[in-house]
């Protein structure tokens, strides 16, 4: 049987498809003609679709040290252009390049739409918009877009972070923090709240720079922490980069050095070391050690294991161990106490851990394991070698000392605030736990205030009318060539509390490769730590012998007329009004820093501090 179609049938089906076809090429045609009157990136057809701001990063006080700020992507669109060479004539000059290479840009570009320049800032888009408006740069568009800006420059940057080309965090905060300072569906992004201030982040940074210039050295830590809290109000590193020039920075200027890079403490770690021998009572405050200038032992399996010393102490206590840093104390006392119990008391105080303090990319620090421990891990471990630690982590070990015996995680991060000003999410510091008896934590501040006096190692960061607890420490570093110790490299550090009696301020500096007259922790490193809790003390309102706390009836006698003047010491500004403060503002040969309104009540260095170029002057106003 044969099938013959239906003449209809065929005819309906082309007809079908015929109206398909032409469907297809009229959506073909418009597209096209849209795209052709519309060219990408042409400003006059840009969307406006609102554009919502990354959140910003703020001291503890509120003082922005990351904020969004709108940028632009400068275009062109090639069928536009009629004069190529009149338009890189315009553009060289204000895009800081030469007309060739703009030329050569458009002509080598594959596509008719390409970016000549992204992220450009406002006074670069003021000056293209200027042109623009006389009709001398055709094809040439502006495409709004948003970028960031850290108005303190190179303060805190290494914590802050930064951002890249599409505004995502690459560092610090920036990119820890990344999800919550993104910009949403419809709204703006979240502000992230620092427990630093900058006010003491710029005091840092100040003798940090000095130490580093003085000591010729490689870098510099200098951090300061409240150890009731656990915030960090302070963390310097340097050298740093300011993330506004990132291109003028390197991998290492970046680099978060108190959060990521492990060391060899040196002697300062005895403070840990001993607190743990004290504690398991394997050795008691009064138990004495003979010193001649090394530590020697035969061990089991006949290793001759030497360690030597400063000097020859003679008999030594556990306090004279802390005030006189003795290598060989210090190692005959780790004899006193098993190795996995040695090993347990140091994972209790925080190493081989990380504190969480909030910076991305933290080091665990390095501590073997005990079963992996040698005949003389015990006794170099206790004078602070063979163990790699951050400087987070010995700032969170050193508030058990301060807090009688509690240990307070670090933290970094306060609190995520929403752009309508909401508190989105409080970030407590860890939690705390004990690690050593109360008495152990007062003996040990009591050795550590102790070494400030007389031949005391800490003697050089000795301030006359408080007191304080210090220790400092002189390590080898390894040569990574060799696997030995270097003979010219050392790392210098000094751990401070303060008052020592009753702390409410922890210190800790680090000098990398001092190269100056002296590497020793007790000539490099303690005097900025002097320096350091000069500035400190009065800023935070720390009682002093020349500073005393007394009661205020709340009534200020305001001077008529009053008058001052700044030339070789610093006046007493007490009384004085903010805006008679206005004459020092203008000076370049100070820093002026002014905390709150009305007339000085406190001041910082106090009256006849003699008055070098430079230094900062923190006023604080009732």
């Amino acid at each position: 049987m044969s099938f013959s179609p239906d003449p209809k049938q065929i005819k309906r089906r082309f007809f079908l498809f015929a109206l398909i076809l032409m469907i297809c090429a009229g959506v073909v045609f418009i597209r096209y003609f849209v795209v052709m009157m519309n060219p990408p990136g042409a400003e006059r057809y840009a969307s406006v679709r609102p554009l919502y701001e990354r959140g910003s990063i703020v001291d503890r006080n509120g003082r922005i040290l990351a904020l969004q700020t709108r940028l632009g992507n400068i275009s062109v669109w090639k069928p536009d252009i009629s004069d190529p060479e009149a338009i890189a004539l315009a553009l060289a000059p204000i895009l800081e390049t030469t007309p060739e290479a703009i030329s050569a840009q458009i002509a080598s570009s594959a596509s008719d739409f390409l970016y000549l320049k992204k992220q450009a800032d406002q006074s670069v888009i003021r000056r293209v918009q200027s042109l623009r408006a006389r009709g001398e740069l055709g094809g040439v568009s502006i495409e709004p877009v948003m970028g960031r800006l850290y108005p303190e420059k190179g303060l805190a940057a290494q914590v802050v972070g930064f951002t890249g080309t599409n505004n995502a965090g690459l560092g610090g905060i920036e990119y820890a923090f990344d999800a919550e300072l993104r910009p949403g569906e419809n709204r703006n992004g979240n502000q992230v709240v620092l427990t630093i201030d900058t006010n003491i982040q710029y005091i840092l940074e100040d003798v940090a720079r000095r130490a580093l210039e003085e000591n010729k050295a490689e870098a510099v830590m200098l951090m300061a922490l409240d150890p009731r809290s656990g915030d960090i109000l302070g963390s310097a590193s340097l050298p740093g980069f300011d993330p506004n020039e990132l291109d003028d920075s390197s991998e290492i200027t970046r680099m978060d050095r108190p959060a990521i890079w492990a060391y060899e403490p040196g002697s300062v770690f005895k403070v840990f070391s001993l607190a743990a021998l004290l504690e398991s009572q394997s050795i008691f405050p009064e138990t004495t050690f003979f010193c001649d200038g090394h530590y020697e032992r035969v061990s089991a399996g006949g290793e001759r294991i030497v360690i030597n010393c400063l000097s020859a102490h003679g008999n030594v206590n556990a306090r004279d161990i802390i005030v006189y840093s003795c290598n060989s104390g210090a190692a005959y006392a780790s004899d006193r106490m098993g190795i996995s119990a040695f090993d347990r008391a140091l994972e209790a105080f925080g190493f081989g851990q990380r504190t969480g303090a909030g910076n991305p990319g933290e080091t665990p620090g390095f501590l073997r394991p005990a079963s992996e421990w040698s005949q003389r891990s015990k006794p170099t471990i206790a004078m602070g070698q063979e163990i790699a630690v951050s400087a987070l982590q010995m700032l969170q070990a050193a508030t058990a000392v301060a807090n009688d015996g509690i240990m307070a995680p670090p933290r970094i991060v306060a609190r995520i605030v929403s752009d309508d000003g909401r508190t989105i999410k409080e970030f407590e510091a860890g939690k705390r736990r004990r690690v050593i008896s109360a008495q152990t934590a007062a003996d040990m501040r009591a050795y550590m205030a102790e070494g400030t006096m007389g031949l005391g190692i800490g003697r050089f960061a000795r301030i006359r009318d408080i007191s304080l607890g210090v220790k400092t420490g002189t390590a080898q570093i390894v040569d990574p060539a060799t696997g030995r110790y270097s003979e010219d490299d050392y790392i210098a550090s000094c751990l401070a509390l303060l008052p020592a009696e009753n702390p409410s301020l922890i210190l800790y500096m680090v000098i990398i490769k001092p190269r100056g007259d002296y590497y020793f922790g007790s000539r490099t490193a303690a005097p900025g730590i002097r320096d350091t809790a000069e500035a400190l003390i009065d800023y935070l309102g720390i009682p002093r012998g020349r500073n005393p706390q007394v009661s205020h009836s709340g009534e200020v006698t305001i001077p008529a007329g009053e008058s001052f003047t700044l030339d070789s010491v610093i006046p007493d500004f007490t009384g004085v009004p903010k805006r008679s403060l206005t004459p020092l503002l203008l000076r370049d040969d100070l820093l002026l820093v002014i905390r709150g309104e009305g007339w000085v009540r406190r001041q910082s260095p106090p009256p006849g501090t003699p008055f070098t170029p430079g230094m900062t002057i923190v006023l604080e106003l009732e």
